[in-house]
């Protein structure tokens, strides 16, 4: 097993990144591959998918985005695949959160995530998952955006209610407050 690489990226695919060690490109499926740069060097933290008819590598920017993608891929339901859409869209703090709280909305905004996956995650985690990084805390307008947009309501509708709305407050107290004002 792996626990990271070192090494200068190459090429940014759709989904995946190849990283350059010791002459050695190394195929790594990322969340976002678009966050790295080709030709600057990177420290990716690793997972070695084995399967039968299969050997892929995901990779993480962090060691707390790795230690929760192994809880999530030992979720009933959720493979590798699925549960490495998470970092694409959400934060670590973002996900831990959502799993501590029920909060099954923020979780099926995730592709492919239906509710009844969602269930099972905060069944199978909730509790046993904690931010171990101290992050500052961070604007959780993109969150509300796309809870807002799952609910069918247009972006230019959204902006023009954003600033009256209080970004510190938890996501749940924020999409009741956006909806009040969408609603009037």
């Amino acid at each position: 097993m792996y626990k990271y690489i070192k090494g200068q990226i190459t090429e940014l695919g759709p989904n995946y990144v190849v990283l350059e060690c010791n002459n050695i490109g190394y195929l790594i499926y990322v969340a976002n591959p678009f966050s790295y740069e080709v030709g600057k060097e990177y420290k990716i933290y690793l997972y070695n998918n084995v399967k039968e008819d299969e050997n892929s590598l995901y990779g993480f920017k962090s060691e707390e985005e790795l230690n929760l993608f192994l809880k999530l891929i030992n979720v009933k339901g959720l493979g590798p695949k699925m549960a490495n859409t998470f970092f694409a869209m959400g934060s670590v703090n973002g996900i831990v959160d959502a799993i501590n709280r029920e909060n099954i909305l923020y979780l099926t905004k995730f592709p492919k995530i239906g509710e009844k996956i969602a269930k099972q995650m905060i069944l199978d985690l909730k509790g046993k998952v904690t931010c171990e990084a101290v992050v500052e805390e961070e604007n959780s307008t993109e969150d509300l955006v796309a809870v807002l947009e799952s609910l069918g309501y247009k972006t230019l509708e959204i902006k023009k209610i954003l600033k009256d709305i209080d970004n510190t407050l938890p996501i749940e107290s924020q999409v009741k407050e956006a909806l009040k004002l969408l609603l009037k």
